[in-house]
């Protein structure tokens, strides 16, 4: 409910429970899973109500080196790291994007519409632009269409298309509509192909367009809508 209300994350909300920092209607509570009800129960952190949290949706160019995590335990640099100055109130990622890979980033205290993105059963379309050594011709288009099994999970592309070829390497546009750890990475890695850069340049409607790497916006009310898997 801590997460709900858009206090925190589900972690973070945990192990403020269990170091007794949270109160239901007076009483500490220190069971992360003791059963509430919002509308009947008041809960408290350090003393202080949680009311729900203004909803906030943002995009975010992340550059790469950054690190899609609130804490890094080997003290590299996070997204939070370079939104520190940004006066916003504690957002969670949607989605992931590992510490080499570029792009649109969505962050968001509104951990609904969040679970609706990346939920495997709404497919949504994440589109990819990808740098890779070599020079994939069609029969690597088409073997990254049908799929491979790598470590015990079956990566394919929904869509991919050659965007340019130089003399060393080449630009793909990949889509997918699943999303496993380092999907593309080792999709392309199976094929015999290593990524120099990978960019997320679009989740579903929502394209990166023009924001520069490591700007952030507010998403518009209609973008917010047009992701959301509710309707």
């Amino acid at each position: 409910m801590l997460s709900k209300l858009g206090a925190c994350s589900r972690s973070q909300a945990e192990q403020w429970v269990r170091d007794g920092r949270v109160s239901l209607d007076g009483r500490v509570v220190r069971d992360p899973h003791y059963p509430t009800l919002i509308d009947r129960q008041q809960i408290a952190v350090d003393g202080q109500a949680v009311k729900a949290a203004e909803r906030v949706y943002v995009m975010f160019n992340k550059p790469r080196g950054l690190v899609v995590s609130a804490v890094d335990e080997h003290g590299r640099q996070t997204v939070y790291t370079a939104l520190a100055s940004a006066g916003l109130p504690w957002l969670g990622p949607v989605g992931r994007l590992d510490k080499a890979s570029e792009g649109l980033l969505l962050l968001s205290n509104d951990t609904v519409w969040a679970a609706g993105i990346t939920d495997p059963v709404t497919h949504l379309d994440k589109t990819y632009h990808v740098q890779v050594a070599g020079q994939p011709d069609a029969a690597i288009l088409a073997a990254m269409l049908a799929g491979i099994s790598e470590a015990g999970d079956f990566l394919r592309a929904r869509r991919v298309q050659l965007l340019r070829a130089g003399e060393k390497n080449a630009w793909l546009e990949v889509v997918l509509d699943e999303g496993r750890n380092r999907h593309i990475r080792r999709l392309l890695a199976a094929l015999g192909f290593d990524v120099l850069r990978l960019i997320r340049v679009a989740i579903g409607p929502l394209a990166l367009g023009e924001l520069a790497k490591g700007e952030w916006r507010q998403l518009s009310a209609d973008e917010v809508r047009a992701l959301d898997a509710r309707g």
